[in-house]
């Protein structure tokens, strides 16, 4: 457990976020705490604290609009991330994509590992990175191990689409960022998408783009 003196810095900095009221600044690209990685949550703040923080980081995400936020896109070297997915897509994508929706979650020092070798590749996007979106494979379904808000622990299989979600937000937490992963001959701007790449799958974008889809 961490010491008060060891908690004071990080608890004064969000403290320092929530005061200003409404959604939390978020972090772009180029911002040195999207890369250096996180420390895990060993009660730095307080119960109360950390509740206010979560609340914060649900509005954020809900107010971007995304689904998913990680502490440090927020400015906060923690090893916390929130999900959430309505899945407001039509049933095509849904099916192609495996996009069900998944319920509001926190996830507290989270990690994940492969389930069987099934490999998935979409386009994806990021509130640190606005504006543009790239093809990342990944694994189909992963375990997360962890806790939750409460320190309950979280041992969990997610498949589909919020195994995407999840392992987005838990590379968040280690400095990685999705384009680290990305096929970078598919970056399309968002502007590109909308009138282009809509399809459920990729692979229209792979022939035109002139990239190979990841297995």
């Amino acid at each position: 457990m961490a010491t008060s003196s060891e908690r004071t810095p990080l608890a004064e900095r969000v403290e320092e976020l929530l005061a200003a009221g409404g959604p939390l600044p978020i972090v772009s690209a180029g911002d040195p705490v999207l890369r250096r990685g996180t420390r895990p949550f060993d009660g730095e703040l307080d119960a109360a604290l950390l509740s206010r923080f979560v609340e914060a980081l649900r509005l954020t995400m809900r107010a971007a609009p995304g689904v998913g936020l990680a502490a440090p896109q927020v400015g906060v070297p923690l090893r916390i991330a929130v999900i959430e997915d309505p899945a407001p897509v039509p049933e095509e994508v849904a099916v192609a994509r495996g996009r069900v929706p998944l319920p509001f979650r926190v996830l507290v020092n989270p990690s994940y590992e492969p389930v069987g070798s099934g490999r998935a590749a979409f386009f994806e996007g990021c509130l640190s990175v606005p504006g543009w979106q790239a093809v990342v494979g990944r694994h189909a379904a992963v375990r997360v191990t962890g806790q939750d808000e409460y320190g309950r622990g979280v041992d969990e299989v997610f498949r589909g689409w919020p195994a995407r979600i999840v392992q987005h937000e838990t590379d968040h937490l280690d400095g990685v960022l999705y384009l680290d992963r990305a096929e970078s001959r598919s970056l399309a701007s968002n502007e590109a998408m909308a009138e282009r790449w809509g399809q459920a799958t990729p692979g229209d974008a792979a022939r035109e783009l002139g990239f190979t889809l990841p297995e």
